[in-house]
């Protein structure tokens, strides 16, 4: 089992995404974003490149896709949060962008 970040970890770690647009879900230990692109091929795209790294490292992102929008929560279920997991996939959503 992955371990939820401490909060030092969360300093390190989140800041920099945070930055980047992704925001603290309320209620939930999770972290969102929404990328808007310019149309639904690009968006589509986007989301195929996601969910083939997401399938090499075993974790999945909470997606939803509405023509040119991908609204993303990350989270580990099975932790109960945000694990650094969640911070991989993120950092790669972002490099994939």
């Amino acid at each position: 089992m992955t371990d939820k970040l401490t909060a030092a970890e969360r300093a390190t770690h989140l800041t920099p995404l945070l930055d980047k647009g992704w925001a603290p879900v309320e209620r939930a230990d999770a972290i969102a974003r929404t990328y808007v692109f310019d149309d639904f091929v690009h968006a589509f795209g986007f989301m195929t490149r996601v969910a083939l790294e997401a399938e090499k490292m075993d974790h999945h992102p909470e997606w939803r896709n509405v023509y040119a929008t991908v609204e993303v929560t990350l989270t580990t279920h099975d932790a109960g949060g945000l694990t650094m997991k969640d911070i991989a996939l993120a950092r790669r959503m972002e490099a994939l962008v």
